[in-house]
């Protein structure tokens, strides 16, 4: 279940918020805020397609959990299904073969 939007990394791209399949999240004039988080599916595809690792799902699907956003941070926990999926800064020229993006409006 998403649990938090780290403010300090978070660009607010809006990329989690388009992304996002049961509409969790809500746009707003800075950073999207977790509006509906029952709603949460634990899909990870806002953590998937953050681009600055401002998302944390937690595995955890059936409640929300306590998170320490500096525990995350010091742990690298941020981001850590993207990169665990191959997302990585070292494959990052390979994005330009991607063209999933077109379909959540970017």
């Amino acid at each position: 279940m998403i649990e938090v939007i780290d403010t300090e990394r978070c660009t607010a791209c809006d990329i989690c918020v388009n992304v996002c399949p049961t509409n969790v999240f809500d746009k707003t004039d800075g950073i999207p805020v977790i509006a509906r988080q029952g709603d949460c599916q634990t899909c990870f595809l806002c953590e998937l397609y953050c681009p600055e690792d401002a998302l944390f799902v937690s595995p955890f699907a059936e409640a929300p959990q306590a998170v320490d956003v500096a525990a995350l941070k010091e742990a690298a926990v941020l981001g850590s299904y993207r990169r665990a999926v191959g997302w990585t800064d070292e494959n990052r020229h390979l994005r330009a073969a991607d063209r999933s993006y077109r379909l959540f409006g970017h």
